[in-house]
């Protein structure tokens, strides 16, 4: 695990294996970043001219290694593109992105400085979450020796100025990426390490370490209690489902947030089973599981003044002779019956469980997470999630929130017209309806299972849960802990 630290030593006297400096592209060619004036006096005022010489523009994302100038401890200093220069600075989320393309290239390295602009505690941490996601591997699988060890510490470089808070920033952004990673982790490991026991053990076992109480219902409590929707989707894996329940109080909290995860440890689709082609990658079919788990411990760890919990729907999906069928009817927990068109429509039924366990304990908000649609991926594309929610206030509330943690999201309707088309002749609702809209449809047949007077909000991260192409900024190839910054952000406005 990659080690953050903060310093307000001269950037030229750190002992490192490298330096890393920001470039962006000014108005009139290659700039310099705030924060390395030290670094370009050490280089007598050729530093921009040698970058653009080897091709720098300061792109984002683009790199440019320099041997060290006399007078730099570093070995290196390696220049990381910010791109367009601004008058008001840059933004947390080019910085995180910046600081991410860093720890990823200086894999290898025992230690690095980040001389990114640091000024204050909200840069510090950007900067610090940046690069401890850029540095992030999943290596528990691979034999081989050929790869390279991630970065063993970044330290953030800041000034006087900046220094103050500079500390619980580090400890923020290390509580975060660590359980980001965490998320990152669980979404990554294949399907036959990961089921539905395995994951509520895992919940467990961090649970107690970080004194959270948690809460198992294996199939047999499932079944006393009348969970059919977990029971329907898991009924044809040899893997049954399981409900768990993890929780954080505070003494001084005045409001209680429930987070609800999707958890299907694989979907192959059921009796509907998916097509050659889009099976590879649903282990991730869990990543809201893991993004509500990560976000509870985060919420501990950070020791907001908020209560929350979190629900955890954990289901395989498969199919077999006892699997639910298309035209099957299933009895959800609370009584509202649902006929199955589609077993491939599985996570609105786990979820849908978890929603009306959780409204029975009164919480002031829901928050539902899900890979839900491939719909809202053709809406929204790979990047961003969508937000739906019964309140037009909170979901536009709760799309802010999650730009402020610097989660690409975007606020989506929730069309009283498209319910008429979940009409089923012979039970309460059906799991689907039209099929243009389809992830607004999803929306719709959740929001059926929300106690009235309860704000609830549903996040569909089905594009930017799992990332199949190369890396980028601080978002690694595979899980990305989508999500996981949003609730932790809601719950930290929450607390106040």
């Amino acid at each position: 695990m990659t080690a953050l630290s903060v310093s307000t030593s001269s950037a030229t006297a750190l002992r490192a294996d490298a330096l890393v400096i920001g470039v962006a592209k000014g108005p009139k060619g290659l700039v310099v970043a705030a924060g390395a004036e030290a670094v370009a006096e050490a280089f007598e005022g050729k530093l921009t001219d040698l970058l653009t010489t080897l091709g720098a523009t300061g792109a984002e994302g683009e790199t440019t290694k320099l041997p060290a100038p006399a007078g730099v401890k570093a070995g290196f200093v390696l220049a990381v593109g910010l791109g367009d220069a601004s008058e008001d600075g840059f933004d947390g989320e080019a910085l995180r992105r910046a600081a991410g393309v860093a720890a990823r290239t200086l894999a290898g390295a025992k230690k690095a400085g980040l001389l990114l602009p640091a000024d204050s505690a909200e840069e510090v941490e950007a900067v610090a979450l940046g690069g401890l996601l850029g540095a992030y591997d999943f290596t528990v699988y691979r034999t081989s020796e050929g790869g390279k060890e991630p970065v063993g510490e970044l330290t953030v470089l800041t000034s006087r100025k900046g220094s103050k808070d500079a500390k619980a920033a580090i400890e923020r952004a290390t509580v975060l990426g660590e359980e980001m990673n965490r998320a990152r982790d669980l979404i990554n490991t294949p399907p036959n390490d990961l089921n539905p026991k395995i994951f509520a053990t895992i919940a467990q076992t961090v649970g107690k370490e970080y004194g959270l109480k948690v809460e198992v219902l294996d199939e047999k409590a499932l079944t006393k209690g009348g969970f059919g929707g977990l029971l329907g989707v898991g009924n044809g894996s040899t893997n049954p489902p399981r409900l768990v329940k993890i929780a954080y109080t505070h003494p001084k909290a005045k409001a209680t947030l429930a987070f609800v995860g999707k958890g299907i440890t694989y979907d192959s689709g059921g009796i509907s089973l998916k097509p050659a082609g889009h099976n590879e990658t649903m282990k991730c079919d869990m990543s809201g599981a893991a993004a509500v788990f990560a976000a509870v411990v985060a919420a501990k760890r950070l020791g907001l003044a908020v209560n929350v919990t979190g629900w955890l729907a954990l289901a395989e999906n498969m199919p077999s002779g006892s699997a639910t069928r298309p035209g099957d009817v299933l009895r959800m927990y609370g009584g509202k019956t649902v006929e199955v068109l589609n077993t491939d429509a599985e996570g609105r039924l786990v979820l849908a469980d978890a929603i009306v366990r959780a409204g029975e304990e009164n919480p002031d908000t829901i928050v539902d997470v899900a890979t839900l649609t491939g719909a809202m991926v053709l809406a929204l594309g790979n990047r961003t999630f969508g937000v739906l929610s019964s309140s037009d206030e909170f979901r536009d509330r709760l799309h802010a929130i999650a730009g402020r943690a610097g989660e690409q999201s975007w606020p989506m309707p929730m069309p009283a017209e498209l319910r008429k088309g979940m009409d089923s002749p012979i039970a309460d609702i059906a799991n689907m309806g039209e099929r243009m809209g389809g992830g607004l449809v999803a929306g719709l047949f959740l929001k059926e299972f929300v106690a009235d007077g309860i704000e609830w909000a549903h996040l569909d991260i089905a594009g930017p849960a799992f990332h199949e192409s190369a890396p980028y900024g601080y978002t690694p190839k595979g899980g990305t802990g989508s999500a996981v910054r949003t609730l932790v952000q809601l719950a930290v406005e929450t607390a106040g």
